[in-house]
């Protein structure tokens, strides 16, 4: 796996073998970013919400990426969702995290 490319390839096949994999979810979005594929990497880690059970962080990465890409309401329902997520795990810092993120998202517009 020497490039980009053939990165996502690998955790695109990773991923046609067993599609909720979380691992590999996480790594493809991560490639993705890496990219500069911001659709897919917001598409693959709104794949990984609806799939696993998350504590926070992966909303916070969906509501950045979303953010970044013009798409203030999506990016505050996500973060907004994070806060929940952190919030019923008991992981304060991360629940700040995204309320300090939808304060951003104000600032913002």
């Amino acid at each position: 796996m020497e490039d980009a490319g053939s990165r996502i390839s690998y955790f695109e096949r990773m991923l046609a073998d067993n599609p909720d994999n979380p691992t590999g979810l996480m790594a493809l979005a991560n490639e993705y970013g890496k990219a500069g594929r911001h659709e897919d990497e917001a598409a693959v880690l709104r794949r990984y919400t609806q799939a696993h059970e998350d504590e926070g962080n992966a909303y916070l990465r969906l509501g950045e990426v979303l953010a970044r890409l013009g798409r203030q309401e999506e990016a505050r329902e996500s973060y907004e969702a994070g806060v929940r997520q952190a919030e019923k795990y008991g992981h304060d810092g991360m629940a700040e995290d995204l309320r300090l993120a939808i304060q951003g998202l104000g600032e913002q517009g």
